[in-house]
């Protein structure tokens, strides 16, 4: 990179989103992706990203900000900027983005979500722990990766600290119900990795920064 581009990237800083990402699969073969951000560039936000089960994949996001930038860093077929909702009352989400009305509830904490949230908050946040973890995350949850290429021009660092598995879920979308409980197979294809087969809710911290900046190499 020459010194032009290097300080350009380095200009543009680092982009940082924490809250929650459920996924989970249904019996009809669409898989749901829901973040619900507590902390963002935009402040407070959820989205909603859809891969049905003949491939199309599609972003719900609130606003056209967010889908932008959404839409720049994952690949989807169909963008809509709807209203979307998120309610957690004790172990129940509802969600609810346009036609998409979704209601699950959250079981124990998995072994691996107990040693998550063990790791201290400000070491979970840091970009050089994602891809430290990255290799054993492959192993541990195939198909889950912790850095990678996000877009044509961003790096991304996945910063897990606690996983709960999904039980029940309900879904309905344009009207069609979506069946019960399933695995998320095959991986969603929104990124550069899927999230976990078994439907789990993950808090996470999430980087996005321009190639350049915070470049990071693990073995």
């Amino acid at each position: 990179m020459n010194r032009a581009l290097a300080a350009g990237a380095a200009q543009r800083p680092r982009l940082r989103f924490e809250g929650w990402i459920a996924g989970l699969g249904t019996s009809s073969g669409t898989r749901i992706v829901v973040g619900r951000w507590q902390r963002s560039p935009f402040g407070p936000f959820n989205d909603v990203m859809l891969e049905r089960a003949d491939g199309e994949r599609l972003l719900l996001a609130p606003t056209p900000e967010s889908a932008d930038f959404i839409s720049g860093t994952y690949a989807f077929d169909t963008v809509r900027v709807v209203p979307v909702h998120v309610g957690v009352a004790d172990d129940t989400w509802t969600v609810a983005a346009g036609t998409l009305h979704l209601r699950f509830t959250v079981g124990r904490r998995a072994l691996l979500g107990f040693l998550l949230c063990a790791v201290p908050g400000a070491l979970a946040r840091r970009p050089a722990w994602s891809a430290l973890t990255d290799r054993p995350a492959r192993l541990l949850l195939p198909g889950v990766r912790t850095r990678g290429s996000a877009g044509t021009d961003r790096r991304e660092w996945y910063g897990a600290r606690d996983l709960r598995w999904i039980g029940a879920v309900s879904a309905v979308f344009e009207g069609t119900g979506l069946g019960r409980t399933a695995p998320v197979e095959p991986p969603v294809r929104f990124g550069f990795g899927s999230v976990p087969r078994r439907p789990a809710l993950v808090r996470i911290t999430t980087t996005v920064a321009p190639v350049g900046v915070l470049s990071i190499t693990v073995p």
